[in-house]
């Protein structure tokens, strides 16, 4: 029986083979796709509340000849969100990782801060702009990223990692490969639209916080209890936990997997007894 297909979706500013050791212990039961980088793609730019970088996951999607498991972390579990309320024939389930579903009241404010100029303050696009994009070498850009919060408690093949595949060489040293004026474009576009009622999604999801996460609070988790079915989780550590724990993230998402292979092929018998 061939494998069936888990495809990624990444967080803003990484790069998907930062993931490597998370697809690599994925890899021996699933085969593993990815989009290299979203947004970059100039058929589908950065656009008002993210359709064309939904347009651009589900353009490829629709290369795959049998649907998927979509799974994305922050970024990419939205985007996995949005694409199959579109189009769930493309899919099997979807995990979000760290990844908020907005309530009518986070839309609101997202919307006025895009209208009144203040998003920067509520997104990380802020804290992104003027940050150090070029480094000599990768021992000066390991030393500098291992000092930062965000990535203090990376496992340390993900941090290699993302020192390997988040930065490219230039006629000088390494920069960052993530175009940062596009990382900001996302956080600034960041929707405040619903993609449809929760109650109508028609694939199984899975919404899995970090235990620590400041992105993913509380009233995020609301619309999974619509969801037919829909399940919320904890994971140990913050918004970058499948970075932090890839191994213990991997075998979680397998266990979604074959329990949601097992009741959709109970319920086929059902179906056909």
């Amino acid at each position: 029986m061939p494998h069936q297909t888990v495809f990624f979706a990444h967080a803003n500013g990484f790069p998907a083979a930062t993931y490597t050791k998370l697809f690599d212990a994925l890899g021996p039961h699933y085969k593993v796709e990815h989009i290299g980088q979203h947004g970059h793609d100039p058929d589908f730019p950065v656009n008002a509340n993210w359709s064309n970088l939904v347009r651009e996951l589900i353009h490829h999607l629709e290369q795959r000849e049998q649907p998927v498991w979509g799974v994305g972390h922050s970024l990419g579990g939205v985007l996995h969100y949005h694409a199959a309320q579109l189009r769930p024939e493309l899919y099997l389930g979807v995990a979000m990782l760290d990844s908020p579903l907005l309530t009518l009241a986070d839309q609101w404010v997202i919307r006025a801060a895009k209208r009144f100029g203040f998003i920067d303050r509520i997104t990380p696009a802020g804290r992104t702009i003027g940050r150090r994009e070029a480094f000599a070498d990768a021992a000066e850009a390991h030393r500098y990223f291992a000092a930062k919060s965000l990535f203090r408690r990376f496992d340390p093949d993900c941090l290699s990692a993302y020192i390997e595949h988040g930065l490219q060489a230039t006629g000088t040293g390494l920069r960052l490969r993530f175009d940062p004026a596009t990382e900001i474009n996302i956080y600034r576009n960041v929707p405040h639209i619903s993609a449809g009622p929760a109650h109508q999604l028609k694939v199984p999801l899975a919404m899995v916080r970090g235990q620590h996460s400041r992105v993913v609070l509380a009233h995020h988790t609301r619309h999974v209890r619509r969801i037919p079915k829909g399940e919320y989780l904890t994971m140990p550590g913050g918004h970058m936990f499948p970075l932090e724990h890839p191994l213990q993230t991997a075998e979680l998402l397998k266990s979604f997997f074959q329990r949601w292979a097992d009741i959709d092929s109970h319920d086929s018998s059902k179906d056909t007894a």
